[in-house]
């Protein structure tokens, strides 16, 4: 059974736009800086947290007095 050539025509049409379509939408979700965003967002989102910021300001003391102990040693 054969089919009609602009049936045919749409079809392809209508296949070439999903298929862009979809296109977009992996470019959007994979773009570097979409990704850079999250994680940037991700990080603030940890860094509120008071255990984390508080552990870090602890480990940034401990460093420094260790830094310091070795330059007057």
């Amino acid at each position: 059974m054969a089919r009609d050539p602009d049936t045919i025509q749409r079809e392809i049409e209508r296949a070439r736009d999903a298929l862009a379509d979809s296109l977009d939408a992996l470019g959007e979700k994979a773009s570097p800086k979409r990704l850079v965003d999250a994680g940037k967002e991700s990080l603030q989102e940890r860094l509120a947290d008071p255990r984390i910021r508080y552990g870090l300001m602890a480990l940034g003391a401990l460093l420094a007095v260790a830094f310091i102990r070795r330059l007057f040693r």
